[in-house]
């Protein structure tokens, strides 16, 4: 069902002093901020080969990433990104196998302008995972 890993998100306190480093320490092509306020973050996404790296900040109080950076506050990895060819398929394949779908079930508009919704960490040992519709 899951496709290519589209990318690995990673929650920074700074996001202007994690592009530099990307940028200037490992000579990686690091795009454009791009505040998503619908998901509550500040975002840019590191151009690997074989995946992308998508760098948050949090965006207000509120965010989730903001909470998360309470719990860890080195930041770190957040969740990974699958593709899907179909995410209402997908997600009703997900749930009919006891994944849980965060939110109301309902795809939200990613930072690529596609489909996606996040499955609970819980059922994926510790990781929360976004699946995207390609």
């Amino acid at each position: 069902m899951i496709g290519r890993l589209n990318h690995v998100a990673i929650a920074v306190r700074d996001l202007a002093k994690a592009s530099q480093v990307y940028r200037e320490t490992l000579g990686a092509q690091v795009s454009e901020t791009v505040q998503q306020h619908e998901h509550g973050v500040t975002t840019v996404f590191v151009t690997l080969p074989n995946t992308k790296i998508e760098l948050l900040e949090p965006l207000g109080a509120d965010s989730p990433i903001a909470k998360f950076l309470e719990r860890n506050p080195d930041g770190g990895v957040h969740h990974i990104c699958y593709e899907v060819e179909d995410i209402i398929a997908a997600r009703d394949v997900l749930k009919a196998k006891g994944a849980r779908v965060l939110g109301d079930g309902n795809p939200k508009i990613g930072a690529h302008g596609k489909p996606v919704l996040f499955l609970h960490p819980k059922d994926f040992f510790g990781t929360l995972v976004e699946i995207e519709q390609v």
